[in-house]
C-alpha cells in the first residue's frame, strides 16, 4: 500500500537520486521534478551555463527512467532570474557578498516545486540536502544538523518557512556521503560516481565578476585602495572583485600580508588593513526568519555561523529593530561579510537567522 505521493527535487546528482530511490523503496509514489532555472541553449557569452543545464536535465531524466518514476521539467527561469540572479548581481553592485542558495531555497525551489506538487496531487516534497527536519515539542518545525558534519547543509536552509518545513522530507540527513555513494552503486544508479558541484550553479566557471558585469550591463569603474585613515594605497579593479577578508589578488606591494576590511560603494573605495583588523565581535542582521524559536524578544544565548564553512561561535543576540538583530560574539570572529547569512543554532537545531548588514 502506498504511503502517499512525494515530489523529489531531482537535480541529476547522486544525493537527490538516492533520495528518490530510498523513498520508492519505502513505499512512496515518487515523482521526479527538475527545475530549469536558465536556458539550456549555449550562447557565446553564457560561459557554459547552457551546457551545464543540458547535462543536468539529461542526467535527471536518465535517473528517473532508471528508477521507473515519472519525470517533469519545471520551467522556473523567470522566478530564478527575478529572485536569484538579479539579487546576486544587485548585492555585488552594492558591495555585499551574497549567498544565492539561501534565497533560491525559499523563493524558488520550495515555493515553485511545492506549488507544482499540489497540481500533481503530491502530498509532500523531498530533497537531497544533508539535514534533518523535526517537529519540536512546541509544535514548531526546525532543521537539525545532519549526522554527517562534513556535509551538513543546514546553513543554507535557515530561511525556510514553517509551512514549507511541514511538507518536506530530507532522507540524506541520516547518512554520510560515503554511505550514499555505496547505496547508489549497489542500486546501479547511473550517477553514482558523479562528482559534487563546487561552484554556484549558474556560474560554472566561477568568474563572479564577469557574470555581474555582463548581467548588469554596467561598466565597473576602478577606484582606490585606502587605509582606515583614507590614505591612498593603490588602485583596485572595481568593487565587485573583492570581499571582506580577502588577501589574494589585491596586487598591492605592501611588504606584508594585508586584507580587505571594508568595501565602500558610495566612494568606490576598498579599505585595506592588517590581519587583526579583519576580526570583529558585533554584527547586525535583517531579513529575519525563525525556526526552533518563534521570535527573539530578549537576549538569547546560542551559537552562530557567519558563513557556510564557519564552525560556529558562542554569542548573544538581541532584537534591536523590527527587522534587525544585533549579534555579539564572546570572542572576535574573522571576516564578518555583509550579504552572507547569520544562522543561529540552539544545539543541533536551527533557531533562525538573517542576512548580515
Amino acid at each position: 500500500m502506498s504511503r502517499g505521493t512525494v515530489a523529489v527535487g531531482l537535480s541529476g546528482g547522486v544525493d537527490s537520486s538516492v533520495t528518490a530511490y530510498l523513498l520508492k523503496q519505502q513505499g512512496w509514489d515518487v515523482i521526479g521534478v527538475t527545475m530549469q532555472n536558465w536556458d539550456a541553449s549555449c550562447s557565446e557569452n553564457d560561459q557554459g551555463r547552457g551546457s551545464s543545464m543540458q547535462n543536468l536535465l539529461a542526467d535527471a531524466k536518465h535517473v528517473a527512467e532508471y528508477l521507473g518514476i515519472p519525470h517533469y521539467v519545471l520551467d522556473t527561469r523567470e522566478a530564478f532570474h527575478r529572485h536569484v540572479m538579479s539579487y546576486f548581481v544587485d548585492e555585488y553592485l552594492h558591495a555585499r557578498t551574497p549567498n544565492p542558495c539561501v534565497i533560491c531555497n525559499r523563493y524558488v525551489k520550495w515555493r515553485e516545486i511545492l506549488k507544482f506538487a499540489d497540481s500533481l496531487g503530491a502530498d509532500c516534497f523531498a530533497t537531497g540536502h544533508y539535514a534533518r527536519i523535526e517537529r519540536l515539542g512546541s509544535g514548531r518545525y526546525s532543521v537539525r544538523n545532519s549526522v554527517n558534519a562534513a556535509k551538513d547543509q543546514t546553513y543554507a536552509l535557515y530561511n525556510l518557512s514553517q509551512e514549507q518545513l511541514a511538507r518536506t522530507m530530507m532522507p540524506m540527513g541520516d547518512y554520510s556521503k560515503d554511505e550514499v555513494r555505496r547505496i547508489a552503486a549497489r542500486a546501479g544508479i547511473p550517477v553514482a560516481e558523479k562528482k559534487d558541484s563546487q561552484e554556484i550553479c549558474f556560474i560554472p566557471d566561477n568568474d563572479y565578476a564577469s557574470f555581474v558585469r555582463r548581467s548588469s550591463n554596467q561598466e565597473i569603474p576602478e577606484g582606490n585602495f585606502v587605509d582606515r585613515e583614507g590614505n591612498i594605497l593603490g588602485r583596485h579593479r572595481g568593487i565587485i572583485h573583492y570581499t571582506v577578508g580577502q588577501r589574494k589578488g589585491l596586487n598591492l606591494s605592501m611588504g606584508r600580508p594585508v586584507f580587505v576590511t571594508e568595501i565602500r560603494p558610495e566612494t568606490n573605495e576598498v579599505v585595506i588593513g592588517e590581519a587583526e583588523d579583519v576580526f570583529s565581535t558585533v554584527l547586525k542582521a535583517d531579513h529575519l526568519n525563525f525556526m526552533a524559536v518563534e521570535d527573539i524578544r530578549k537576549p538569547y544565548s546560542c551559537t552562530a555561523k557567519i558563513r557556510y564553512a564557519h564552525k560556529g561561535a558562542p554569542c548573544v543576540v538581541e532584537r534591536t529593530g523590527e527587522d534587525e538583530l544585533t549579534c555579539t560574539f564572546e570572542e572576535p570572529v574573522r571576516a564578518v561579510t555583509p550579504g552572507q547569512a547569520l544562522v543561529l543554532y540552539a544545539g543541533e537545531y536551527v533557531a533562525g537567522g538573517g542576512l548580515i548588514r
